[in-house]
């Protein structure tokens, strides 16, 4: 009985990231948002992004040179390893040709939740935005629920992490689901 409720527990926790990773694969729709954010994710010890922080970011540089948006909210704080996770994405965002005057970086948050609070609190008028929020893919559902909060009109765009990657962050997402949602 207990290793029939286990196996149960199991394959539906494994169902249910599956269908977090196909949400954030869903095709993003053609309306133009005022800004692309990326919420921020780790540095490494020597100040590189990790893979999430540079795959977040230069999805959100795809969609604003395809004109989706006019500027690029990039957020996040210091966590384990300085410098913020904002001013690394900046720095890519930079390298990658995108004017300083299109990036709006939030350099406090450390969580989602902050992520979107944070953000929408930089400049006055923030709240009415239409924002695109980019991350791998399995974040997605998460992200719009937190960042609906705290902006007019929220959508989402996954990136694509590597499988392995993709399999364990989405069981790893399902834990923060749960999470959010007994708060």
């Amino acid at each position: 009985m207990i290793l029939g409720t286990a196996a149960l527990l199991g394959l539906g926790w494994v169902g249910i990231a599956v269908l977090l990773d196909a949400y954030g694969r869903r095709p993003l729709p053609e309306t133009p948002f005022d800004a692309v954010i990326v919420p921020g994710c780790a540095v490494r010890e020597d100040g590189s992004p990790s893979g999430a922080l540079r795959r977040r970011t230069l999805h959100a540089i795809g969609l604003w040179k395809s004109g989706a948006a006019k500027s690029i909210v990039l957020t996040g704080g210091i966590g384990r390893h300085p410098p913020s996770e904002a001013e690394v994405a900046a720095q890519i965002a930079l390298d990658a040709g995108v004017p300083r005057e299109a990036l709006i970086l939030e350099k406090e948050s450390t969580t989602t939740e902050e992520n979107a609070r944070l953000a929408a609190a930089i400049q006055p008028g923030m709240k009415e935005w239409s924002v695109v929020v980019t991350s791998d893919g399995y974040h997605c559902w998460r992200c719009k629920r937190l960042f609906s909060k705290h902006f007019a009109q929220v959508d989402t765009a996954g990136s694509t992490p590597n499988p392995r990657l993709r399999i364990r962050g989405a069981l790893r997402e399902v834990f923060s689901i749960i999470k959010m949602l007994v708060r």
